[in-house]
Order: C-alpha cells, then structure tokens, then sequence
C-alpha cells in the first residue's frame, strides 16, 4: 500500500473514492543520498512520507549547518512555512540516504479536502501532532542539557543512532563532536 495512504489511515477512516483520488495525485520520487527535498528559500509545499531513506532538516546560521530533526521510514513530512503559509522555506530538506518518496502537494490536498471531508479530520489531527513535537522539540532545547537531550534521542529513537554520523547528532544536540563523545563514553 502507498504509504502516505497508509500514514493518512492512522489518522482517520478514508473512504474508498478518496483514496483512489490520493494514489492519483501522489507521486513517488526516488531520491540518492545528500539530494534535497527543499532549500532555503523554496516554496515546495508537499506533505510526504519515506517508504525507504533517511532525511535531516537543518538549518544555516554563520556559515554552519545546525540539525533541527530527523526524520525516517513511515513518517509524515512536510515544511511548515511552505505547507501553511505558503511561504518561502528557511530550513533545508536533505536526504541522508538513498531514498524513496511518496509525496503530494498542499494544492491537491487543498482540492481532495474539499471533496473529501473526512481528509480534513486527517489534515487536522497531522497538524496538531507537528505543533506537539515542535512544542517538545523547543521545550527541550530550553529545559534539558545535552545530555539529558542525548538520553531523550536513545530512548526515543535508537534504530536511528545508528543511520546518522556524530556529527550529525552533535549539531541536533548543540554541541561539539568532542562533547558528544564524552557524554557518550558515561
């Protein structure tokens, strides 16, 4: 089954006309590692999921890349900005490693919200749950020390340690590679 078809039934019952309307509109793009989805300052507004790969959202700030999140197989995807504001993006999308795609665009979606109502319960509770990890997500970096954050990511996603360099994980957590290895050696 396609999975953002799949992802959208774990949010609500979707009727059979609604779902074909979705296969038609949703296209699968295969993606080679470090290619983006979105950079800084497009307007790609997309809801998708990974059927296979791995993507990194970051963000330049003087001249460094800084991880904001992380994302795997079977979750939904999308910008914010782009996706609500149609607004240009301030973060980059990138693949971390070869990967495959299913996507639809916000103006599809907008149309098949239209024709199908049920899609709004499900567009509804999609946004609740982004404003719940951004909202944990920003609780985190404000309350929690590095350490305490690291502790959070290998409880919360230990299949993903393994898929993502030091570096990588050291900028998510706001800090130097040094002092992620010695919170690590603890």
């Amino acid at each position: 089954m396609n999975p953002l078809i799949a992802k959208f039934k774990k949010y609500g019952s979707l009727s059979s006309e609604a779902e074909k309307e979705i296969e038609k509109r949703c296209k699968k793009i295969n993606k080679k590692k470090h290619d983006h989805f979105l950079k800084t300052g497009q307007t790609v507004a997309s809801y998708f999921v990974l059927e296979k790969g791995l993507i990194r959202v970051y963000f330049n700030r003087n001249e460094k890349e800084i991880n904001a999140w992380f994302g795997a197989e079977n979750e939904i995807f999308g910008s914010i900005l782009p996706v609500y504001a149609q607004q240009p993006s301030f973060e980059n999308i990138q693949f971390l490693e070869d990967s495959v795609v299913y996507a639809i665009s916000v103006d599809d979606l907008n149309q098949l919200y239209l024709l199908y109502p049920e899609l709004n319960v499900i567009g509804r509770k999609i946004a609740e749950e982004l404003c719940i990890i951004l909202e944990e997500r920003i609780t985190s970096l404000h309350t929690e020390s590095a350490e305490e954050r690291y502790q959070v990511l290998v409880e919360k996603y230990p299949h993903l340690l393994q898929r993502i360099s030091l570096g990588h994980i050291a900028s998510f957590l706001g800090i130097t590679q040094e002092t992620l290895s010695r919170i690590r050696k603890r």
